[in-house]
C-alpha cells in the first residue's frame, strides 16, 4: 500500500516495543515524524526510540534486496548475491519442503524477534500459524529470556498468565510492586500510568539491584543481589504470615492452602486413600471442629465445603487410610514452614536487604493494598527463574487481589477468532519439540525451544538434528548467552533464511537473507493495547506512512507468500492477508473498511469484570482457576514430577562468589545486564539519533569498586568471566553493592554518521557481553539462562 499523502497528520502507534505508545505522525515530502498522542491510551509519551523512528526507517544500511549466499558459511565474505523474490520464494520452498519430505518438519526450527522489543507484533500470530501449518512444533522466540515468568511460569500457581495477562490496574491501584522490572525502558505507557499513580497518593515498592527508572520514587526499594530473588519474596512472605497480613478468606476459599499433604511421599491426600471406591481425583481438607478429613471434589470449585473457615490450615494430623493411619500436613503450612525458614535476618545475608527494609516492605504491601505488580526479564534470566517466579507468585496470592480492582486484572479483550494456528499443529508432532522431553514442565510445553536446546539440536543432534532455521528477525547470536557456541549451531544447519531490516551477526550464517519493511512502511493490525480496560477496548490498523525501502516486504506478507508456496494456501486464506484479518476481526464487529477509514482506531464498549474466578455459571458452580485443584496453587505438585520442590524454595545463584568460590578469588563480582534506553535489545546502534546519547557500551559498577582496581569514569575496561573477555566503557553507579557490576548486551554496529566504530561480535576487542556470559548451567525448569548473575572481574583495558 502506499504511504501517506504529503503535509498530513496520521493517527498511529509505534509498535517498536511492547508499550505500543499511541503517536501522532506528520508526513512530509517523503518523510514522517511522530509524537505522542495524548488522546490514546498509551499515548502520554513517546520514547527517544519511537521519535527515532523516522531515521531508523530511512537509514541507509537497510537491506533493499532478496540475497543468497555464494561462498561456504564461515567464509569472510558470505558473497552476497541478489535474487529476486520469486527464486528467494521459490528457492526458500524447495528447501524446506526437501527437508520436512527427508527429515520430518520439526527438523525446522522458526524463530522471531521478541514481539516486546520489536514491531513482529504485527506478524507473530501469523508466524506461528505458519510453524504449525508446516508440521513444525519448534517455535524459538526467546521465551526462556523474555516471557517466560509473565506468561507461562505462572500457570503453575494461578492457571493462566499473572501479570502477563492479568495486568496491572495502575490506575486504581493502592500500591504498586515492580520485580526486577523498569518500565521508564521497557515499558513507557506503564511508567507514565505509574507517575499519575504516585501523585494520586500510590505507593510504589521496586526490587532492583539498581536504582534506575521509577526506582528513585520508590518507598522502599529493595536492593536485591542478583539471583536471590526467592529468598526475598519468601522472607516478605514469612512477615505476612507471621503478623497475619494476608487475606485468610480468600485463601482458604481460592487457594489449595486447606489440602492435606502427605509427609510421607509429598503428595496430595486423594479420596481414594480414605476407603475403597474413593474418587483418585478427588483431594482431602480436615475439619478442626469435627476433627474428622473432608473431600474435596475440584470441579465443585469449593461449593462442595459448608464453611472453608473450618478448614486446618497449620497443624499436622493423623489421617484414617485404607494402609493405616497417614500423617499430613495443610499446603499452607508446609509453605509457611519454607518461608518461616528464610525469616529477614536469614534472607538479608542473602539477599543483601536490611531486615529492617524487608519488614517495612511486606508492612507497605499489607497496608497499601490493592497491590498490582509487574515483573520482566530481571528474573527471567537466571538459574533458579522458575522458583523466584513461583515466589512472587505465591506472595502475591496471598494478598488476596488478583483480578480486583487496583490489583492484577484480565480486562476484557475485543473477541476475535484466533489466527495462531494452534489447531494446526497435530499431537504427535507437539510431543517433538525440542527440549520437552529434559523439561517437560518449561517452555518446550507450549512449543518454545529455547536458545540452549536450538543449539544443542544443531551441533549434537539431541534430540534429533536440527537442520533448517526460518528466522524472522531473531538475532540470536547477540540475544542469546554462548555466542561462539551459537555461532557453530547456526553454521552446522543445512539451510537458514533469515527476514529483517539490516544484516546481523545472525543474518550474515544465513543462505538467503530477505528485506522486510519497517513498522512505519505497512499496515499493522493491533487488537488491545493491554495496559488498561480503555487501552484493550482499542483496535487499530496502522497505516502506512512512507513507502518501502527498496523491494522490502512486510513480513506477514512473506508469511502468506511462503505459505502459498508451501502448499498450505488453504490454511492462509488463498495468500490474501486482508482475508485473514478479516476472519480474525469477524467475532468483533469491526470491520477493516472502518479501521482504514479512520487510522485512529474503533474503540469497543467493553467493561471490566472483577473476581471472575467467583462468578458462577449455568450450573451455578464458580469458574474458579484452571489447574488441577480449581483453586490456586500454593502447593504446586506438578513440580514433584520432575524433581522439584512442590513450594518455593531458594537455591543461591548456580554461578556465584558463594556457589563457586573456586572462582571467587579470579572473579569476585557479581555481573548482572540491563536493557540500555536507547535501544531495542541488539538493534538501532548505526542510528545516529541514538547512538549520539549512548556512543560506547557500558559497564556500571560503584565508585569505590573502580577505585580500589584504579579505574575512573570513561576508562575502557574488560569485562573477564570464566569464559573470556569483552570491551566496555567504566560508568559509575553509587546505587549498586560495590560487588556487583551491571553490562548491557548487544553491542556490534557501526554508527557512520558519528564515526563511532562498530565491535567484532566475536573474538579480541569485541564488545558482545553474551560472548562471555554461559547459558548453563540453566534454570532445571524453563532452560532459562543466568545472564544476570554470574561471576566476573573488571579491570583497565591495557589499551586504555
Amino acid at each position: 500500500m502506499a504511504g501517506a499523502s504529503s503535509g498530513t497528520e496520521v493517527a498511529t502507534f509505534c509498535p517498536l516495543c511492547v508499550s505500543r505508545c499511541g503517536a501522532r505522525a506528520t508526513v512530509t515530502d517523503g518523510t514522517f515524524t511522530l509524537g505522542p498522542d495524548p488522546s490514546h491510551p498509551t499515548g502520554r509519551a513517546l520514547c527517544v526510540k519511537g521519535k527515532a523512528a523516522p531515521q531508523i526507517t530511512a537509514h541507509p544500511d537497510r537491506l533493499r534486496h532478496p540475497m543468497r549466499r555464494t561462498t561456504p558459511k564461515g567464509a569472510p565474505d558470505p558473497g552476497w548475491q541478489r535474487m529476486s523474490w520469486d527464486d528467494a520464494l521459490d528457492s526458500v520452498a524447495e528447501r524446506l519442503r526437501a527437508l520436512a519430505e527427508e527429515h520430518g518438519p520439526e527438523s525446522v526450527v522458526f524463530s522471531s524477534v521478541s514481539p516486546s522489543t520489536s514491531a513482529i507484533v504485527d506478524s507473530i500470530d501469523w508466524i506461528q500459524r505458519l510453524q504449525r501449518a508446516f508440521g513444525s512444533p519448534n517455535l524459538a522466540v526467546s521465551m526462556e529470556l523474555c516471557g517466560w515468568g509473565r506468561y507461562l511460569a505462572s500457570l503453575y500457581t494461578f492457571g493462566a498468565s499473572v501479570p502477563g495477562a492479568y495486568m496491572p490496574d495502575l490506575d486504581r491501584a493502592g500500591c504498586i510492586l515492580f520485580w526486577g522490572y523498569n518500565p521508564s525502558v521497557s515499558r513507557l505507557a506503564h511508567a507514565t500510568a505509574t507517575t499519575a499513580a504516585l501523585r494520586r497518593g500510590a505507593r510504589l515498592v521496586v526490587v532492583d539491584p539498581r536504582r534506575a527508572g521509577l526506582a528513585t520514587k520508590a518507598d522502599p526499594w529493595l536492593r536485591v543481589r542478583p539471583g536471590t530473588d526467592a529468598a526475598l519474596a519468601m522472607a516478605i512472605t514469612h512477615v505476612m504470615i507471621d503478623n497475619g497480613w494476608f487475606d485468610e478468606p480468600f485463601v482458604r476459599r481460592w487457594t489449595n492452602a486447606p489440602l492435606l499433604v502427605r509427609v510421607d511421599t509429598g503428595r496430595l491426600l486423594r479420596a481414594e486413600a480414605l476407603a475403597a471406591g474413593g474418587d483418585p481425583g478427588h483431594h482431602v481438607a480436615w475439619d478442626e471442629v469435627a476433627e474428622l478429613p473432608v473431600v474435596v471434589d475440584p470441579a465443585a470449585r469449593g461449593t462442595d465445603i459448608e464453611d472453608h473457615g473450618r478448614l486446618a490450615l497449620a497443624r499436622t494430623v493423623e489421617v484414617a487410610t485404607g494402609d493405616g493411619p497417614v500423617a499430613c500436613r495443610p499446603a499452607f503450612d508446609l509453605v509457611a514452614a519454607q518461608c518461616r525458614a528464610t525469616p529477614p535476618t536469614v534472607a538479608a545475608e542473602i539477599t543483601g536487604v536490611p531486615a529492617d527494609e524487608i519488614e517495612r516492605a511486606a508492612r507497605v504491601l499489607w497496608e497499601s493494598r490493592p497491590i498490582a505488580f509487574y515483573t520482566w526479564s530481571g528474573l527471567e534470566q537466571h538459574s533458579g527463574t522458575t522458583q523466584i517466579i513461583r515466589a512472587i507468585n505465591v506472595l502475591y496470592a496471598l494478598t488476596g487481589c488478583l483480578d480486583a480492582p487496583g490489583g492484577n486484572v484480565l480486562f476484557t479483550p475485543v473477541p476475535t477468532n484466533s489466527v495462531a494456528g494452534v489447531d494446526l499443529l497435530d499431537p504427535a508432532q507437539r510431543a517433538k519439540t525440542i527440549g520437552v522431553t529434559e523439561r517437560p514442565l518449561g517452555p518446550a510445553r507450549f512449543e518454545f525451544v529455547t536458545g540452549e536446546d536450538l543449539y544443542t539440536a544443531a551441533l549434537e543432534g539431541r534430540p534429533y538434528q536440527a537442520r533448517g532455521l526460518v528466522s524472522f528477525g531473531s538475532n540470536l547470536l547477540m540475544a542469546h548467552g554462548d555466542s561462539a557456541r551459537g555461532r557453530d549451531a547456526l553454521q552446522a544447519l543445512e539451510f537458514q533464511v533469515h527476514l529483517d531490516l539490516f544484516m546481523c551477526p545472525t543474518a550474515e550464517q544465513a543462505d538467503i537473507v530477505l528485506p522486510v519493511t519497517g513498522a512505519f512502511e505497512a499496515e499493522g493490525l493491533k487488537v488491545g493495547f493491554e495496559v488498561s480496560q480503555e487501552a484493550q477496548s482499542l483496535v487499530q490498523l496502522r497505516r502506512p506512512l512512507v513507502p518501502p525501502v527498496g523491494e522490502a516486504r512486510p513480513d506477514v506478507q512473506v508469511v502468506f507468500d511462503l505459505a502459498m508456496r508451501l502448499g498450505l494456501g488453504a490454511q492462509f486464506f488463498a495468500g490474501d492477508v486482508d482475508a485473514g484479518w478479516r476472519h480474525q476481526l469477524e467475532p468483533s464487529g469491526v470491520t477493516l473498511e472502518q479501521l482504514r477509514d479512520d487510522p485512529s482506531g474503533v474503540q469497543l464498549p467493553l467493561e471490566t469484570h472483577h473476581r471472575k474466578y467467583a462468578a458462577a455459571g449455568g450450573d451455578g458452580v464458580p469458574a474458579g482457576f484452571a489447574t488441577s485443584t480449581g483453586r490456586i496453587e500454593l502447593y504446586a505438585e506438578d513440580f514433584l514430577d520432575v524433581g522439584q520442590p512442590a513450594v518455593p524454595t531458594f537455591t543461591e545463584p548456580a554461578t556465584s562468589p558463594r556457589s563457586r568460590p573456586d572462582l571467587a578469588e579470579e572473579f569476585p563480582l557479581v555481573l548482572t545486564c540491563a536493557k540500555p534506553l536507547h535501544f531495542c535489545e541488539t538493534q538501532h546502534r548505526q542510528v545516529a539519533r541514538l547512538r549520539s546519547r549512548a556512543p560506547d557500551p557500558q559497564v556500571e559498577l560503584h565508585p569505590d569498586t573502580a577505585a580500589a582496581r584504579g579505574i575512573t569514569a570513561g576508562d575502557w575496561v574488560e569485562i573477564a568471566t570464566p569464559k573470556g573477555r569483552v570491551r566496555a566503557r567504566a560508568a559509575f553507579n553509587h546505587s549498586l553493592a560495590d560487588d556487583v557490576v551491571c553490562g548491557q548486551h548487544g553491542w556490534f554496529e557501526a554508527c557512520e554518521e558519528l564515526d563511532l566504530p562498530g565491535h567484532p561480535p566475536f573474538g579480541p576487542d569485541s564488545a558482545n557481553l553474551n560472548l562471555v556470559l554461559s547459558q548453563t548451567p540453566s534454570d532445571p525448569t524453563s532452560g532459562s539462562s543466568p545472564l544476570r548473575a554470574q561471576v566476573c572481574e573488571v579491570t583497565k583495558h591495557p589499551g586504555g
